[in-house]
């Protein structure tokens, strides 16, 4: 029997063990280990809550977990209740697989003032993850910024526009859900360094953005190139440019309006003790389609700034990280013998969910090649990393007590939603009977 253990519960890991599994059929058994007592990762606190049945992919997942061979240890946190060192004296292999839940630092003056936030933050806000719940972002503001172009900063600038009949059928946390009911916000700005042929946004969550019940999207197509150099584009953005050019000719007339600035680069947060306004520059392309400043300046009023300029990886103590790209250092997985990361924590924050199932796959057969599958092992694997754990006074979560946790936010749902999320690890185990 071979031991593998799995840090983060996410899609990567799961495709991981999914992955395992095909390889090794019943010579595997794989923790999974995260920090939290839930599992899921993105799916259950990443991506946005009116969106199930992107979420619904949990279902695959869920088949992994009940396998015989694959345990949740939820509620365990490597680098605190037990190091990576002693993981690697008790399994095969072990992978990282721990995403990038942390933000990119928006690295301008001003960055620190209160009401600027990171989309990690203001989204696991709104999703009801613990670390953000009680993030009280500053919504009694007429105006909000959101800084960058790709899909997050989409369904930032939705979820800030959509009335509470828009969220009906989502699992959107109740405090979030209240505060943006009564939010003062009419205006977002969406502010992007380069034009509109260099979005990273897709046609879906684009073309949503035209159909909300009181806010409208507008453009300027000063911005645009010629139609004609539309057709030059591949068939995924060519259809999110037209989306784009559509809004140009909306009627407009709506209470709130989401406003595309293109070629702007924000260069300074300012206010009186609080965010006020973003300092913005101008910028024009290179021939290499990097965008410089021109030194135009001019003032975007908002009271909230969300910055969704990308993620990174927080390191662990002992393993190779490089700052630059926000990663464990690794070459196509491998970080060290034995050692090995999926997902974004190899990447970096790129690729949508469904990118990180070849991932799992490769590093898999990676795992398969150094411990080929019916040689022996030798590993404690999870007994052993029970008898440390149970030594240390903590208290894991397996998958049945997750159940436990998921029947109860089912039946404390709002009418309509599939669940109300508990937003502590407290609240958690107090479903489990814990304190």
């Amino acid at each position: 029997m071979r031991h593998v253990a799995v840090i983060g519960s996410g899609p990567a890991g799961y495709y991981s063990a999914e992955a395992l599994q095909k390889l090794y059929g019943d010579g595997v058994s794989i923790d999974m280990i995260d920090r939290l007592p839930v599992p899921y990762g993105l799916i259950r606190s990443g991506v946005a809550p009116d969106h199930q049945s992107i979420k619904a992919v949990y279902r695959r997942y869920e088949k992994v977990a009940l396998s015989h061979n694959v345990r949740f240890v939820g509620h365990v946190t490597v680098g605190e209740d037990v190091s990576v060192a002693e993981l690697l004296d008790l399994y095969d292999a072990v992978i990282l697989a721990t995403g990038a839940p942390h933000d990119r630092p928006l690295d301008i003056p001003g960055a620190d003032l209160p009401g600027v936030v990171g989309s990690a933050a203001f989204v696991g806000w709104y999703n009801g993850h613990p670390d953000f719940a009680e993030l009280d972002p500053p919504l009694d503001v007429g105006a909000a910024a959101v800084i960058g172009n790709g899909n997050v900063a989409l369904d930032v600038a939705r979820i800030l526009a959509k009335t509470r009949a828009e969220f009906a059928g989502s699992d959107i946390a109740g405090h979030a859900l209240d505060a943006l009911d009564s939010s003062s916000i009419r205006r977002i700005s969406v502010l992007g360094r380069r034009g509109p042929h260099q979005i990273a946004m897709t046609p879906k969550e684009l073309g949503e953005l035209g159909h909300l019940a009181e806010a409208e999207p507008k453009v300027d197509l000063v911005d645009f190139p010629p139609a004609a150099d539309d057709a030059l584009l591949e068939p995924g953005m060519r259809k999110s440019v037209t989306h784009l050019r559509d809004f140009a000719h909306l009627p407009g007339g709506k209470r709130k309006t989401i406003d595309f600035d293109f070629f702007a680069m924000p260069v300074a947060v300012e206010g009186n003790g609080r965010a006020e306004h973003l300092v913005v520059e101008r910028t024009v392309l290179t021939d290499d389609l990097r965008s410089v400043g021109t030194g135009e300046r001019y003032q975007v009023p908002c009271g909230l700034v969300v910055s969704c300029i990308g993620y990174q990886t927080p390191p662990i103590d002992g393993v190779p990280y490089e700052h630059g790209r926000g990663r464990f250092a690794n070459a196509d997985g491998v970080i060290a013998e034995g050692l090995y990361c999926v997902g974004w924590a190899r990447r970096g924050p790129t690729g949508t969910i469904g990118t990180n199932r070849p991932d799992g796959f490769e590093v898999a057969e990676k795992i398969a090649a150094a411990f080929p599958p019916g040689s022996a092992g030798g590993k404690a694997g999870g007994l052993g990393l029970d008898t440390l754990l149970h030594a240390r006074g903590a208290e894991p979560v397996a998958f049945r007590d997750w159940q436990r946790i998921e029947a109860a936010e089912t039946g404390r749902a709002r009418e309509g939603s599939p669940r109300e999320k508990f937003t502590s690890i407290a609240d958690m185990l107090a479903a489990l009977g814990r304190r």
